[in-house]
């Protein structure tokens, strides 16, 4: 990512260069009025212009036309002094934002801004609204973000396209909607997609004073009344992404465990608690790697913490598009083996053994042949729980590594 800053105040310019460098790891080239730019995007594409709104050589805002139409890349503005004529001009042009340079903070701002920006590139949003020129309205202020947006006519519509893309993170949805409104249309959605899954935003015109409240107790992330300024639109859109970022971190610091990034035992048992009673269409792999007390007495724990996340790299890799997999602690790791016969989860995961096998861990040691032993044990009518599963699966562990482990025993 390269990024090109047009500042005449050098002091500026240097903070915002290494600001920008140091948080986002890109390549910054500066210049200090508008001839110098010109010759620069010849030689580089940016990924976003940060400008002064009034430079030497164009002291009326000129650079954030130049940068829109003759650049096409997205401008964010800086300014000392911004009055209301100047900023319904800069967004009426369809600039990013602009920020006022008041203190450090400001220059922390763009910062976060352009990484937001950077990441709405794989971000995709819904729109629904049964209005065309508000659907519009909206979708060009999201292109502006960089965002990837899709559309729908009406509640039944947005449905039907979030069935279709399950990869949609965020949902702007107007209330007064034929066929499926917007109240309807976020419990439906609610029902599917949960908050760490999906966002959601409410918009209506209506003068109704309870609609926030409504659409908030219905599962929405925020409300915005029409009409709506352009900023705050994109306070709103960007805040709740930046909440959605968060819920999934924590989600994921709560699920995932922290070497390996297998999904915890706490997670495990919240996944398959019930799937214990789908007699013979469900088996439990537990796993435990051969000897590696031995790699960390030997070469240290941190090429055993190499040897473990390899491992949980190549189990995710074999089975984790389909199954869950989980590491319980230390080199212990468990696959569960949904809608498979005991017969079928032993023939995948000794397939699984020999390649692991045959395959050399590269570590900072060297090159080490790593191998596990296996215990399956396939759901019955008489268990009645996970645990009990998993004591079977254990006992047949046990056997593996009796019987000289890199075995699977069912």
């Amino acid at each position: 990512m390269r990024i090109l800053i047009v500042e005449d105040n050098e002091a500026v310019s240097k903070v915002l260069r290494h600001l920008l460098m140091q948080e986002l790891h890109c390549e910054v080239d500066i210049a200090a009025d508008v001839s110098s730019a010109n010759a620069l995007p010849e030689q580089h594409s940016y990924f976003v212009v940060v400008a002064e709104l009034n430079l030497p050589d164009a002291p009326d805002g000129e650079i954030a036309q130049l940068v829109l139409m003759s650049y096409q890349t997205p401008c964010i503005v800086l300014s000392s002094n911004l009055d209301a004529r100047q900023r319904k001009k800069l967004l009426k042009l369809g600039i990013a934002d602009y920020v006022l340079k008041e203190n450090r903070f400001s220059y922390e701002y763009v910062v976060k801004l352009v990484a937001r920006l950077d990441q709405n590139q794989h971000v995709k949003v819904l729109v629904a609204d049964d209005s065309v020129v508000s659907r519009k309205f909206v979708k060009v202020l999201l292109e502006q973000q960089l965002f990837t947006v899709l559309e729908a006519c009406d509640g039944a519509e947005a449905i039907t396209v979030l069935n279709e893309t399950p990869d949609i993170q965020l949902l702007i949805t107007d209330y007064n909607m034929p066929n499926v409104d917007g109240f309807e249309l976020i419990l439906k959605v609610r029902e599917k997609f949960s908050r760490e899954d999906l966002a959601i935003i409410g918009l209506s015109n209506d003068t109704d004073e309870s609609l926030s409240a409504r659409f908030i107790k219905n599962g929405a992330n925020d409300f915005l009344q029409k009409p709506f300024v352009h900023e705050e639109f994109h306070c709103r859109v960007l805040n709740t992404l930046d909440s959605l970022d968060m819920i999934r971190s924590l989600w994921e610091q709560a699920n995932r465990d922290y070497l390996t990034k297998a999904y915890t035992r706490r997670y495990f048992f919240t996944q398959h608690e019930k799937d214990v009673s789908d007699a013979g269409q469900f088996a439990l792999g537990l796993i435990d790697i051969d000897f590696f007390k031995k790699v960390n007495d030997t070469h240290g724990h941190d090429v055993g913490d190499q040897v473990l996340f390899e491992f949980a790299k190549r189990l995710k890799n074999a089975f984790g598009q389909h199954f869950t997999v989980a590491r319980f602690g230390g080199e212990e790791f468990v696959v569960a083996f949904k809608g498979l016969d005991g017969d079928r989860a032993f023939t995948v995961m000794d397939k699984f053994r020999q390649q692991v096998n045959s395959q050399p861990f590269i570590t900072d040691a060297g090159e080490l042949t790593i191998s596990f032993s296996c215990g399956i044990a396939k759901a019955e009518s008489t268990d009645t729980n996970l645990d009990t599963l998993l004591h079977r699966a254990d006992l047949c562990l046990y056997e593996a590594k009796e019987a000289g482990r890199n075995k699977v025993v069912l």
